[in-house]
């Protein structure tokens, strides 16, 4: 299938290419950074697969592109300020741009599990609560094509963007007492739940997966 991935020369948005490339797909990246995904390692995950980079940021201009099957909205910042006009209103404009043809088959948002509970930062939590909302406008209005639209929520994620956290053993530990299964999602783990929700799920459409590692549920209870 033809896939399109925003973000995807590092971090989740990485290993979600690696993961379509190994499954045999064609998957084009968009990404500010140049590509980090080379010719020999495509080749590694499986022969009939390639994959095309477009250095481009997502809130435009947007390159020309046909009938994507398989759209991931992956692309987005955690603070500096422009988190609305980044992760919300560039993930509105890839997906109005790329989604809403008779070849899609599936989108998947990466949201957050800021969108739910208000944590981090503010214009963040925002933005993320509002990528949930559009994939549920996104999911109604892609129904007439047959297409499934998920968003997967993450909480924790071992990613460059966490890498501050990462290296400070203090805050790692801060972090891991929040959660039930002490311990943060791999990129790979989020990769292969979203290459589920396109590639074999068929019926679940309009819903946000909290993936936290019981982040939400703790809680310590006083009588």
């Amino acid at each position: 299938m033809r896939v399109l991935i925003t973000g995807s020369s590092r971090g989740i948005g990485r290993a979600c290419a690696l993961k379509y490339l190994s499954e045999g797909h064609e998957v084009i990246g968009i990404d500010l950074l140049e590509s980090s995904i080379s010719e020999e390692s495509i080749l590694r995950k499986k022969p009939t697969s390639s994959y095309i980079h477009y250095q481009a940021d997502i809130t435009g201009p947007l390159p020309d592109l046909s009938d994507i099957q398989v759209l991931v909205n992956n692309a987005g910042v955690q603070e500096g300020g422009h988190e609305i006009d980044i992760n919300l209103k560039g993930t509105i404009a890839v997906t109005e741009k790329y989604a809403f043809t008779p070849a899609i088959r599936s989108v998947v948002f990466m949201a957050s599990s800021s969108a739910s509970n208000g944590a981090e930062f503010p214009l963040y939590a925002a933005s993320k609560g509002g990528v949930v909302s559009y994939m549920k406008n996104t999911a109604l209005r892609i129904a007439r094509y047959s297409a499934t639209c998920n968003s997967i929520s993450a909480g924790g994620v071992l990613t460059e963007l966490n890498q501050h956290i990462i290296d400070d053993p203090h805050l790692m530990q801060q972090c891991l007492d929040e959660t039930l299964l002490h311990k943060w999602a791999e990129p790979e783990e989020i990769a292969q739940l979203c290459y589920y929700l396109t590639n074999i799920n068929r019926s679940m459409t309009g819903q946000d997966l909290l993936i936290d590692n019981g982040e939400q549920l703790r809680s310590n209870f006083i009588w």
